[in-house]
């Protein structure tokens, strides 16, 4: 991970977040510390600033953000602005943005209230697969669906024929994967991946049945992750050869952060 960053400190800026309506109308005074990522390798060695990621250009941009917008809680209102500048500036890998109210109407003796996000873009796989309809326009469709701001970088596998998994009888698959940089959460990737399941009519009546799209989260960074509706990485996939052929045509070097393999040493144990 880059390790380069831009810092800013105590960047003063009056706007009107609160949650109280004397806040809303007379405003405050908002100060933000941030650490903007970004690979300066390009800007130290050419010294150049059109290579650079100018301080002065996010500090505007940051300031302009917070008086344009309005927000009750500072933790919207830092989630919003971290979110941006990451949007904003392609050059951004990584924030961590603190969002300080030191007039915060507490009504007791205090220095400071604040609060800190830290936001970025992610790596993520996802596993795409239709046996019913127009198969190759049902995953032809999810990239299509993905271009959006929160998502960038998308690579996709070729598409592969393979057999039902699960033992339910039905049609065969068209497989494929696809490699790309997000902003969003787990979570909130995963209700991107069902919205683009649901504009194509996807039903969940049959566990492992027919299905006219199947997109699912195999990775996200090297995250491990367990909860009620989303698991990560995802279920058996060392014993998926649909899932692992186009992961090993996308990033045969990625390391399962589970097994610790990569995705061509498991293709190779599992054929």
């Amino acid at each position: 991970m880059n390790q380069d960053y831009i810092n800013v400190e105590g960047l003063q800026i009056y706007a009107y977040h609160g949650v109280f309506e004397e806040e809303k109308q007379k405003g405050q005074t908002f100060l933000i510390n941030a650490k903007v990522y970004y690979d300066m390798s390009a800007p130290a060695q050419e010294d150049q600033i059109q290579a650079a990621l100018n301080y002065a250009d996010l500090c505007v941009f940051m300031d302009a953000f917070l008086r344009s917008e309005h927000f009750d809680l500072i933790e919207a209102a830092a989630d919003a602005v971290a979110n941006a500048v990451l949007l904003h500036f392609a050059q951004a890998t990584r924030i961590v943005l603190c969002l300080r109210k030191p007039s915060a109407p507490i009504g007791l003796p205090f220095e400071d209230v604040s609060v800190t996000v830290e936001r970025g873009w992610h790596r993520v796989f996802l596993a795409i697969g239709s046996n019913m309809g127009d198969r190759r326009a049902y995953l032809d469709s999810v990239q299509e669906a993905l271009k959006v701001p929160q998502v960038r970088g998308v690579r996709v596998s070729g598409y592969i024929e393979t057999e039902p998994y699960g033992g339910v009888e039905q049609d065969r698959f068209l497989n494929g994967a696809i490699e790309l940089w997000t902003t969003d959460s787990p979570k909130e990737l995963l209700e991107r991946c069902h919205a683009i399941e649901h504009a194509a009519h996807r039903t969940r009546e049959i566990h492992w049945g027919p299905r006219t799209l199947d997109v699912d989260i195999l990775f996200y960074d090297s995250l491990i992750y367990d909860d009620s509706d989303l698991i990560i990485p995802h279920i058996d996939i060392k014993n998926r050869n649909f899932v692992l052929r186009p992961m090993t045509e996308l990033a045969p070097g990625f390391v399962h952060p589970v097994y610790h393999k990569t995705m061509r040493d498991l293709l190779e144990e599992l054929e």
